[in-house]
């Protein structure tokens, strides 16, 4: 009788692939964590410690680090190595289903304590993965649960091909090649960095046709930026830069938001409590640019939304789910791709970018850092004779939040939670406030403009007013902030620093 090792972290589809190995005549072995999970489901299970004989110890510390375990699991398919284990009383294991502690989402959660880093280092589990990936000769190794129907599917119509035990052997070598070079960043953020990256798309091509181009990810089996594909051609490597920014900047905002992107700028972002009016809000900031961008919903599109969007090409749409009756509709788009996400957090706690024999590596830019425990709106300053009023304050605090997703120099004019006006990437700041002026056109009147860097000269604050600006929010620090201020004053306008810088280069 063919035995399976389960010990996992991640107990998602589990039980069903437990019970498909026991139909098809398995006998399983489990950790005392996981064969409680497959007990509860009745399914049959024998406990490591019974298997081994020994118990788990020092808190759980030492499970299935055991000759009888390791020993199964890297006997080859010998006669002598049959007969050595089957004199110890052991038999061969033939599966492996293993994944690890979360070490990297423990270590991202802020102030996490080193004890707390260090339970999570997991020891059994790669000592597993290696040993089942060393043997794949023989031995069936599986890190990760959607590789669970694949594999029973193999298994219900024979045995599981040796390309496959192959392709789930590299799976394992690259996570323990992650997993520890995450621990030795953890301890030393002087160690070596070292990536691991599935190949999970060749694209058609990269930014220009004669570009060749690959989409990886950081887990293997993964879909794009995580997500799943609903609808629609593959996508492109600059569609994929697109569905990035914006769906960055719509998880960015507590309300339903809609951000659309063109060519990695925002042209609209807005916030309102019905998904359907942020999108119109957020298409009537800029809706010659939005025209073929694409669109991030930091809400489930729904019925309402998909029909606001009428005649408008859309290339792509980004969101934590789809409504059957938004997907009714928008299947009527055939060239308009989905793309599904499992969530609205932001998993990756680092960005990288290649420079000539470098790269870089910087931690992502999640908004105005906290500091001494004080939100960091409590930071703001109002350094103008008049102080905002109530409208310009939910203005400006949108602005802000939304500016930082605008390339630098970035200026964002915003009335209420919507984007009206939105300039950046350009060498100069000025520029980028005529460029937003000009796309708001009479809406600049009454609105609040955010700047992500200070304003080296007061020109800007002119243009500004000019155009009927009436609040400015800056971070502050130029020498001349001073001349800023008196024409913010002269104008009578209302300006607040925030201290914190916002370049996106």
């Amino acid at each position: 009788m063919p035995q399976a090792l389960l010990s996992v972290y991640d107990k998602t589809g589990l039980v069903d692939f437990a019970r498909g190995l026991h139909a098809l005549g398995w006998s399983l072995i489990a950790s005392n964590g996981t064969a409680r999970e497959l007990r509860r489901s009745q399914v049959p299970v024998t406990e490591v410690a019974d298997y081994t004989g020994s118990p788990e110890i020092l808190g759980g510390r030492v499970k299935t680090l055991h000759p009888a375990i390791h020993g199964g699991l890297l006997a080859r398919a010998t006669e002598a190595d049959r007969g050595e284990l089957l004199n110890l009383g052991w038999g061969t294991i033939d599966l492996v289903a293993v994944n690890l502690y979360p070490f990297d989402q423990t270590i991202a959660k802020p102030g996490v304590a080193l004890d707390e880093a260090i339970e999570n280092i997991d020891i059994g589990g790669v000592a597993l993965i290696r040993a089942a990936a060393k043997n794949h000769q023989r031995v069936t190794l599986i890190c990760n649960p959607a590789d669970y129907p694949a594999v029973l599917a193999e298994l219900q119509k024979g045995e599981v091909s040796a390309e496959t035990r192959r392709r789930l052997a590299v799976q394992g070598f690259a996570l323990t090649a992650r997993y520890d070079a995450a621990i030795a960043r953890f301890f030393s953020p002087e160690s070596p960095l070292q990536l691991v990256a599935y190949p999970m798309q060749r694209l058609r091509y990269g930014e220009n046709p004669h570009q060749a181009a690959t989409l990886y990810a950081w887990s293997p089996g993964s879909g794009p930026l995580g997500g799943k594909m609903l609808q629609g051609k593959e996508l492109s490597y600059n569609n994929l830069l697109d569905l990035d920014a914006a769906w960055r900047a719509a998880v960015d905002f507590e309300k339903p938001t809609i951000c659309i992107v063109k060519h990695l700028s925002p042209c609209g972002i807005a916030s309102a409590q019905e998904l359907a009016t942020a999108f119109e809000a957020a298409l009537s900031c800029d809706p010659v640019s939005a025209f073929g961008g694409v669109i991030a919903s930091n809400r489930p599109f729904d019925e309402h939304t998909a029909e606001a969007l009428r005649g408008l090409f859309v290339e792509c749409i980004v969101a934590p789910g789809f409504s059957k009756e938004a997907r009714a509709i928008l299947a009527r788009k055939k060239s308009c791709r989905l793309v599904e996400m499992p969530d609205t957090r932001i998993e990756p706690r680092f960005e990288l970018r290649s420079i000539t024999r470098g790269l870089l590596c910087q931690d992502l830019d999640l908004g105005d850092p906290l500091q001494e425990g004080a939100e960091s709106m409590g930071r703001w300053r109002v350094v103008s004779r008049r102080s905002p009023t109530e409208a310009e304050w939910i203005a400006l605090r949108f602005a802000w939040t939304a500016c930082q997703h605008v390339k630098s120099n970035a200026i964002v004019l915003a009335k209420g939670e919507a984007t009206v006006g939105i300039g950046g990437g350009q060498p100069n700041r000025v520029d980028c406030v005529r460029i937003a002026m000009r796309r708001a056109g009479e809406k600049a009147r009454g609105a609040a403009m955010a700047s992500d860097a200070f304003f080296p000269f007061p020109d800007s604050i002119e243009v500004a007013a000019e155009a009927g600006v009436t609040a400015v929010v800056h971070p502050g620090g130029s020498v001349r902030d001073a001349e800023s201020v008196a024409a913010v004053d002269a104008a009578g306008m209302a300006m607040v620093i925030t201290g914190i810088r916002h370049f996106r280069h």
